[in-house]
């Protein structure tokens, strides 16, 4: 019989990204809710994968991960090396540039989960989910929202959807928590049971056919 360190859990082995800020001068609650997501997303079994280096809520994460016995990835353009302290701890995959890094940074994960950040965390995740729109990936992406932090984000995006310039069938996947461990409850459950998108073959972003 097999020992009970042995058995996997149904979704052990993936990986998911976490999207966040790299300031240092936020409040501290966004720090400890970045800390709490690395451990959280260790504790759960699964790799984490970030944009690299040591600061902000991205080093936090990061951090939090590795302390907690986790893997970690982070995918980082050689010129920021220059300018965010890499972690000697984390395994870091230096490439050439932004596009390089959220590609890859897509390829490595199997869920996004957004925490509080600025233009470039912004950028990331509606890349992510215009892909999804786009019927290029069934990854979930999940915005966490302890404070009320995405909620002009999330109106936004649902405006465009009243207004017929998104499709009615993205509001399903409009997903919005507001602590980690519903985040990580919800991105299991999709993983199990995907939100409908029509019936569309789907490519994902390397060119490739999937389901």
């Amino acid at each position: 019989m097999k020992s009970a360190k042995s058995v996997k859990m149904p979704h052990e082995t993936k990986s998911i990204c976490v999207f966040c800020g790299a300031s240092e001068i936020v409040d501290m609650h966004y720090i400890a809710l970045a800390e709490e997501t690395g451990m959280s997303i260790a504790k759960r079994g699964y790799r984490l994968v970030y944009g690299g280096g040591g600061i902000g809520l991205m080093g936090a994460s990061a951090l939090s991960a590795h302390h907690a016995g986790g893997d970690v990835l982070g995918i980082i353009p050689k010129f920021l090396t220059e300018i965010e302290e890499l972690l000697t701890e984390i395994e870091h995959r230096i490439v050439d540039d932004m596009h390089e890094r959220k590609l890859q940074m897509y390829q490595e994960s199997d869920a996004f989960l957004v925490l509080p950040g600025g233009i470039g965390t912004l950028e990331e995740a509606i890349e992510i989910f215009s892909w999804m729109r786009l019927h290029l990936h069934t990854k979930p992406l999940v915005f966490l929202d302890t404070d009320g932090y995405w909620a002009p984000l999330i109106a936004l995006l649902t405006h465009t959807i009243d207004a017929k310039f998104t499709p009615a069938w993205v509001k399903g996947h409009l997903f919005r928590e507001t602590n980690v461990a519903s985040a990580l409850d919800l991105i299991e459950a999709q993983w199990d049971s995907p939100a409908p998108k029509g019936n569309i073959q789907m490519s994902d972003v390397t060119g490739s056919k999937s389901v």
